[in-house]
């Protein structure tokens, strides 16, 4: 009996491990609303850096944004700028057209396969900034499962 009772514990022991499994992470979308002109570090990034994802910095107080060389891997990589006309500030509209422009630089630099994986999005002025006269909206490429291994950039050292 005592074989029974072993093999009755570790089919226990196995179902509750699937219980407290940890699943994979869910692919993520990052939107618009993601990250702004405003977040701490941001605007220390420029075309073809990268960059993780903001953290909450207790010197700061704040979420900061972290340059990071793509070699050693990141969440994020800009891969380029685009310049909204000047006029009066209108989120929806400064989304549409950064989501437009970004969309459009980014079907011209990955095409077919280089392109799986891969998703983007812009990061727009805040009325705020815009007030200051701040019109440009960066672009950003990401991986929605996970870190960019490297440098994504079709041109970038390839």
């Amino acid at each position: 009996m005592p074989v029974i009772r072993w093999v009755g514990v570790a089919a226990t022991v196995l179902a509750l491990g699937t219980l407290f499994a940890t699943p994979p992470d869910a692919p993520v979308k990052k939107t618009d609303a993601f990250l702004d002109a405003e977040t701490t570090g941001l605007l220390n990034i420029e075309a073809t850096e990268c960059f993780d994802d903001p953290e909450y910095d207790r010197m700061a107080d704040d979420r900061v944004v972290v340059y990071v060389p793509c070699t050693d891997g990141a969440d994020n990589q800009a891969y380029g700028f685009v310049h909204a006309a000047d006029g009066t500030f209108d989120r929806p509209t400064v989304a549409t057209f950064g989501w437009d422009r970004c969309g459009h630089a980014f079907d011209k630099l990955w095409r077919g396969t280089s392109r799986e994986g891969l998703d983007f999005y812009p990061v727009l002025p805040t009325a705020e900034t815009w007030a200051d006269g701040d019109r440009v909206i960066m672009c950003v490429v990401y991986r929605p499962t996970g870190r960019l291994p490297d440098s994504v950039l079709p041109l970038a050292g390839r």
